[in-house]
């Protein structure tokens, strides 16, 4: 039977088929093997990915490597891979190492023109259809509604009008401080010798391309990601952490457990934080983490990055946890910078602890720590995980921007709000994971209802999920 016309049945149930099980029924039968399947799934499904196939997945549980774990190859964000800059004052390097990277990825959907040839050339472009890319220097709202921004490149500013009345004006009211922007419109004739100004009809950002899908594994493997632990608080849930480790013996195909920041409460990271510390000290922290992975499975391949509670610096990227902190951890343990990019079993997930999430629901309309997933669709499409300077999140003055989304990844994982989301953009799968730690006192004063105790399970192979709660007497989500 031809592949097209699998797809083609399966679109005729409003059933999407992924390519692995189109390949599967290709190879071993036609029609009847379609219509089992169609016949037996659940009506919740819309995708039918292997899983949802009994014969392939007894094909795959007989290929599993039991207790054969690869290990993480680190692509970004290794051991001192982030280095300060030697003289801070020159973190304009940042910025334009950012312009360039990103402008890049618009150049040819934008064909920009040099902002100081449409000002000292004003005359020979105005009322033309031209295009820029810029970093956004600052914006405002004009008195009729209309948004303005302004936007630099290397050689010079100018200001851009986003009209109401345009289709897409919803995208412009989001966009926010130092992102790299492209616009194409019509410089207005300037004639008074100033800077001009552009209308714009087209917004741009850098963006994972369409053609983009995801990339799973060759192989059969099973990978949890987790955050934000808080080992040390007196909110610490040691009962569903025990019961996730318990889980976890059961689970020989899970190899790897991603964890994205946070392990430890930390020490003085927000005012009298000792009073609801259950440990006290930051070297008794990282030791009891250490204790709790090395109970967990010998095979799985654990991987660990920063977090804004973990005892290294603020300003992102973070480095990796200092050894002097390690002395209990297991050997199977790959310590990694925050952010940083994992290739697990060819799956490359792009680790990122969450913080400008804060700043990011500030300056975006609409956005709420109850949705996560929104947020980082927004990085997505920005390919930035923290754009905005002089905020919450504080950025080091590196000659790269680390934060910049080079290569599209296939899982972007976050954490930081302690609230699970997840959501699928242009091919990424986006994992913002929940808390091991119950509601704080400053949560309950900012109405944050926590989602603890959730694990995401990801099937490298299908790159399906599952939602799996540890807590008390909840059943699996």
């Amino acid at each position: 039977m031809q592949k097209k016309e699998i797809v083609a049945r399966f679109l005729e149930a409003d059933l999407l088929v992924h390519p692995a099980v189109v390949a599967y029924i290709s190879e071993n039968g036609g029609s009847g093997i379609i219509e089992g399947i169609i016949n037996s799934i659940s009506s919740s499904v819309s995708v039918v990915t292997p899983k949802e196939v009994p014969g392939m997945l007894a094909t795959r549980i007989d290929k599993l490597a039991v207790g054969a774990s690869v290990l993480p190859e680190i692509l970004a964000g290794g051991d001192d891979f982030s280095v300060p800059m030697a003289n801070p004052e020159e973190s304009f390097a940042l910025f334009r190492n950012r312009y360039d990277v990103l402008s890049v990825m618009m150049r040819s959907r934008v064909n920009p023109i040099p902002i100081e040839a449409l000002i000292k050339q004003n005359n020979w472009f105005a009322d033309t259809d031209i295009g820029v890319i810029g970093i956004v220097v600052g914006g405002s709202t004009s008195s009729k509604g209309h948004r303005i921004v302004e936007i630099e490149d290397p050689t010079g500013t100018i200001k851009v009008l986003f009209n109401k009345n345009r289709e897409g004006f919803d995208e412009a009211e989001k966009i926010i401080p130092d992102e790299v922007i492209g616009v194409r419109g019509k410089l207005a004739r300037d004639m008074s010798g100033g800077s001009g100004m552009i209308f714009s009809n087209t917004l741009f950002r850098p963006e994972i391309p369409l053609t983009h899908a995801l990339s799973p594994s060759k192989e059969p493997g099973m990978a949890v990601l987790i955050s934000d632990m808080h080992v040390g608080s007196d909110t610490f849930l040691l009962d569903a952490w025990d019961e996730f480790a318990l889980w976890l013996e059961t689970k020989p195909d899970i190899k790897y457990l991603l964890i994205a920041g946070d392990v430890v409460d930390g020490i003085g990271v927000y005012p009298n934080q000792d009073k609801e510390l259950h440990i006290k000290t930051i070297y008794e922290q990282y030791d009891a983490v250490g204790e709790m992975l090395s109970t967990l499975p010998s095979h799985l391949q654990i991987v660990l990055s920063p977090g804004n509670h973990d005892a290294v610096r603020a300003a992102e990227p973070q480095p990796v946890l200092p050894e002097k902190f390690r002395n209990q951890f297991p050997s199977n343990v790959t310590f990694v910078e925050n952010p940083a990019v994992v290739n697990i079993q060819s799956v490359n997930i792009l680790m990122y602890h969450g913080r400008s999430i804060d700043d990011l629901i500030k300056f975006i309309p609409g956005t709420s720590y109850d949705r996560p997933g929104e947020i980082m669709e927004e990085m997505l499409k920005r390919r930035h995980l923290g754009p905005i300077y002089g905020q919450r999140t504080p950025l080091l003055s590196t000659p790269r921007d680390h934060l910049v989304i080079r290569d599209v990844p296939d899982i972007l994982h976050t954490g930081h709000v302690h609230i699970t989301g997840i959501v699928s953009y242009r091919g990424v799968l986006g994992v913002n994971t929940g808390t091991w730690q119950g509601q704080t006192s400053f949560q309950k004063q900012m109405n944050i209802n926590p989602t603890p105790a959730e694990a995401i399970v990801v099937d490298l192979f299908t790159m399906g999920y599952e939602k799996l709660c540890f807590l008390g007497d909840k059943t699996f989500l």
